[in-house]
C-alpha cells in the first residue's frame, strides 16, 4: 500500500430496510429516520439514513479492504446530502498517509444527489 492508491468502490443499496435497521440498531428512534409521513411533515421528502449508520458502513468499507485484523483508531467523518431509500451510495477511498503500520483513508461516499459522507478513517493494520 502506498500514499495516493485508490480503494476499489462499494456500492451499497440504500433499502428502506437498512435505513430503519441502522436506526434501530443504533438506538435512535427519531422519527425522520423510520416514519415517512413525520419525515416529509418535517420537510424530507423521505426518510433518510443516521449518521451511526454511515459511520458503520465506512468502517465496514475500510475493514473489508485492509482485512479483519485491521483496527479502526479513528473515524472524523461528516455528513453532506441525505441517503433516501432507492438511492445507492457509492464509498471510495485514497490513502493519504502512511506510518508504520498505521494508515489513513480519505473516504467520499455519493449518492444520486451528492456527497452523502466525506472524512478519514485512520487505522491499524496488523502485520
Amino acid at each position: 500500500m502506498n500514499v495516493g492508491d485508490t480503494l476499489p468502490p462499494l456500492e451499497i443499496a440504500v433499502t428502506r430496510t437498512l435505513i430503519v435497521a441502522g436506526a434501530i440498531a443504533s438506538r435512535d428512534y427519531q422519527d425522520v429516520h423510520h416514519d415517512t409521513a413525520l419525515a416529509r411533515e418535517k420537510g424530507s421528502p423521505d426518510i433518510f439514513m443516521n449518521i451511526l449508520t454511515t459511520n458503520g458502513l465506512v468502517g465496514r468499507y475500510i475493514t473489508d479492504h485492509l482485512g479483519s485484523r485491521a483496527v479502526l483508531r479513528k473515524v472524523a467523518i461528516r455528513l453532506g446530502a441525505p441517503n433516501h431509500p432507492g438511492d445507492t451510495m457509492t464509498l471510495t477511498g485514497t490513502v493519504t498517509a502512511l506510518c508504520g503500520n498505521t494508515v489513513e483513508i480519505r473516504v467520499v461516499g455519493t449518492n444520486g444527489i451528492g456527497h452523502h459522507v466525506s472524512g478519514t478513517v485512520t487505522a491499524e493494520v496488523a502485520q
